[in-house]
């Protein structure tokens, strides 16, 4: 064989090989829920209409905000707890403290738990199938080892 015709083949190879691993990414992203946000795999899901995703933004932003301020007064607790280590053991002082961080983290699933119950009212009495569905998968859509994006 000449160079030209190795050249040829191995061009024409090349650009196979490119194409079946662009396919394959291109068909593998849309199939991965798990590169999506989370808000994109819920109105997806259930199928929600325009007036349905505005009002899913809005508890969107109420969730959001309910959580921030959950989180920040986590934050405090902790910084207490963390203090307590420099002052003289007061076994009262911790044991509050640990309880409060308790409450807190409960309330955030509670909080958690509140918005899926907000989002099933938005449902039409067509979607509720798929919202029971969705529900099985929520554990994935929010596991820790997802990689979020910026706007969750």
């Amino acid at each position: 064989m000449n160079k030209i015709k190795v050249l040829t083949i191995a061009v024409i190879a090349l650009f196979v090989i490119n194409m079946v691993t662009l396919s394959f990414l291109f068909f593998n992203d849309q199939k991965n829920d798990s590169k999506k946000e989370p808000k994109e795999i819920i109105i997806h899901k259930l199928g929600f209409n325009k007036n349905q995703i505005a009002e899913y933004e809005i508890l969107i932003k109420k969730h959001k905000a309910n959580i921030s301020r959950l989180d920040n007064q986590i934050k405090d607790s902790k910084n207490k707890l963390y203090q307590q280590l420099n002052l003289s053991e007061n076994k009262v002082v911790t044991d509050s403290i640990l309880n409060s961080l308790y409450l807190y983290k409960s309330e955030i699933e509670l909080v958690h738990y509140n918005h899926f119950l907000e989002i099933k009212k938005l449902c039409k009495p067509e979607q509720l199938d798929n919202y029971n569905e969705l529900t099985q998968e929520l554990s994935k859509i929010f596991a820790p080892n997802r990689k979020p994006k910026k706007d969750e």
